[in-house]
């Protein structure tokens, strides 16, 4: 099955303890498509600038991804974001944003992507998420990302959406702030009260934590996943999206939404992620395919096997 993500796509420059590009490949949209590409079709939404290489989108249409989304506004540069990563690798500083084409980017969905039957919302204004969300039709699933921005300054405007999704994927600072709540356990289980059937808390180098609310009697309502231990990180950057898409373009490859297969799809996204740290931009996931991401999961799986 297809599977739709609108979001950015920007030009990011990194720096971290030990090296530093300038002007590469990023964005949210960017490392979720590459990182679903492995899995299933993709149909991209978003802007860029005339600054925008052609070769780019030619990158995008070799790995499966429609860009007929993709807009291109004449005379006008892409999005921008230039950062610097802390010694942990955790923490970084935003040095500059520009947001350029996508400060006033209003998405107009094409006719053949109305019926996309997965749906992720990238991390943007709950406002411009639900307008992509109403020209949707009949979505099976519908996720969205959100930030702390959006959490405090377009609450209400989050809250109607989280009425209207399925899932919702956020990191545990952002749990947190938006539920008031400190302890993550009972911040996943508010979530879970605001309308959604499902949230994924990442914590970074520490995994993930799944909550759901699908009535299983014989299954905890909390799910605990760890990292696949990297000792080579190089660049964090993207590692959120590329889990979200890992894990939205499993389920859309086996056009499924069950429980089971949803904390599969979460191995299959902490995998993807556990690529993407290990170089800048998209250069580590550009040098697999889905084999090394098996491969990568049977190492995994014996990592977490209790004897």
């Amino acid at each position: 099955m297809k599977l739709l993500v609108v979001g950015t796509i920007a030009f990011d420059s990194v720096e971290t303890p030990t090296a530093s590009r300038e002007n590469v490949m990023g964005g949210s949209a960017t490392f979720f498509s590459y990182a679903a590409s492995y899995f299933t079709p993709v149909n991209l939404v978003g802007v860029v600038g005339e600054d925008w290489p052609q070769e780019n989108t030619e990158m995008f249409r070799s790995r499966n991804i429609d860009t007929a989304g993709l807009e291109v506004v004449a005379g006008e540069k892409t999005f921008s974001w230039r950062g610097k990563y802390l010694p942990n690798m955790n923490d970084r500083e935003t040095l500059e944003l520009n947001l350029n084409v996508f400060g006033s980017f209003n998405p107009e969905l094409p006719e053949s992507y109305k019926t996309t039957p997965f749906v992720f919302l990238a991390n943007g204004m709950p406002e411009i998420q639900l307008r992509v969300l109403s020209q949707m039709r009949e979505p099976k699933l519908v996720v969205a990302d959100t930030m702390d921005i959006w959490i405090t300054d377009h609450r209400e405007s989050l809250l109607e959406l989280l009425q209207q999704i399925d899932g919702l994927v956020l990191n545990d600072s952002e749990a947190k702030l938006l539920t008031g709540a400190e302890n993550l356990v009972v911040a996943g289980r508010k979530v879970l009260e605001y309308g959604v059937r499902f949230c994924v808390i990442k914590k970074g180098e520490h995994g993930a934590m799944f909550f759901s609310s699908d009535d299983c009697p014989e299954c905890l309502d909390c799910y605990v996943l760890p990292a696949y231990p990297t000792a080579d990180v190089v660049d964090p950057t993207g590692a959120g999206d590329s889990f979200a898409g890992g894990m939205m373009g499993y389920l859309a490859s086996l056009d499924a939404t069950d429980l089971d297969s949803i904390k599969k799809a979460l191995v299959y996204g902490t995998l993807v992620a556990s690529y993407n740290v290990e170089d800048f931009s998209l250069d580590r996931m550009m040098q697999i395919e889905r084999s090394d991401l098996d491969k990568r999961l049977e190492e995994f799986r014996c990592m977490m096997t209790l004897v």
